[in-house]
């Protein structure tokens, strides 16, 4: 019996068996968070094995549904000690953080204990495990107030706040640390994550909640009252700010793009776009040869379409109302 393949076949086909052709077992922390369980799910979908450790303060446990759940905190040096030799991690993926701007003003020494001082007892235990990748979620709070627009990735770093200084300081304990132990990383540097998995398995679900578009939809549905608009004198058409969103599926296929990144011996990235993120990782797989006979990448796109319809055919293009 004959079978044949139209070319949308033969490209899914190459891309399982060539693309994912390294199959890892990750620690996930934050990974019952909206971002950190989305990324699970892509994980999974790509092949991979993810545990999850988080202590449930933000995440939520039935957003756990792909690896297992083991509840603990980053600070907790033994706990991490426990989870690291239970299981042989090939790379982590690193959510867990508290994230919320406002709250860093009026208590630092939370932020910095929390993100500075748990991300360093994570590396730690890293090195003493012999775990040598992280994909750091990071954020361009890190930049502060610029200069020039739009934000590159030579731009100076100048955090406004504590929350952003202490994604910055975990960067660079990340270069000190790739100095002297040899731990390679990509830090993701992004703004306002939106929207939820397309299944309606897991979606967004703060508490409290603060990100704009589940409050539209909230006061949308009579949820809510009304929703707030901070500022009134922008340099925009009507005075408000302008904000720039990625969808979390995206976002979460990015973070496997720069792990694979990782895993194929990339060397470390930070970038200042999810979108560059995975069009640097996507070229260096064509480059090492897991893609093969793509020669080339389409332009990218302001509005991230470009890299999801290269990479995903098989998504369709979303509908624009």
């Amino acid at each position: 019996m004959v079978f044949f393949l139209n070319s949308r076949a033969v490209f899914r086909a190459c891309f399982l068996t060539r693309f994912l052709h390294i199959m890892a077992q990750i620690l996930i922390t934050g990974g019952a968070g909206y971002v950190g369980s989305h990324c699970a799910k892509a994980l999974a979908v790509a092949g991979h094995d993810g545990v999850v450790f988080d202590n449930l303060l933000f995440g939520h446990r039935e957003s756990v549904r792909w690896g297992p759940l083991i509840e603990g905190d980053i600070r907790d040096a033994s706990a991490l000690e426990s989870v690291f030799s239970e299981y042989r991690f090939d790379a982590v993926m690193h959510f867990a953080a508290l994230a919320y701007v406002g709250e860093s003003v009026t208590a630092p020494g939370q932020y910095y204990d929390v993100n500075v001082h748990g991300t360093q007892t994570l590396l730690n235990t890293m090195v003493r495990a012999g775990v040598p990748l992280l994909i750091f979620s990071s954020s361009c709070a890190i930049y502060g107030e610029p200069d020039n627009m739009p934000i590159s990735e030579s731009t100076a770093p100048n955090p406004i706040n504590p929350y952003g200084f202490s994604k910055l300081i975990c960067e660079r304990m990340m270069d000190d640390f790739g100095y002297a132990h040899g731990i390679r990383s990509a830090r993701l540097r992004y703004f306002n994550a939106a929207g939820a998995d397309p299944t309606a398995e897991i979606g967004e679900d703060h508490d409290p909640e603060t990100h704009l578009i589940p409050l539209v939809l909230d006061a949308a549905c009579g949820r809510r009252a009304d929703v707030t608009v901070f500022g009134t004198d922008y340099p925009t058409t009507d005075g408000t700010a302008v904000r720039d969103y990625v969808h979390v599926d995206d976002l979460a296929r990015a973070h496997v793009l720069a792990l694979q990144h990782l895993l194929d011996n990339g060397d470390t990235i930070a970038s200042t776009s999810v979108l560059v993120t995975a069009h640097r990782c996507a070229r260096w797989l064509i480059w090492r040869g897991a893609l093969p006979g793509l020669k080339s990448l389409p332009a990218m796109r302001h509005d991230g379409w470009g890299i999801r319809q290269y990479w995903w055919p098989t998504r369709k293009k979303p509908v624009k109302h």
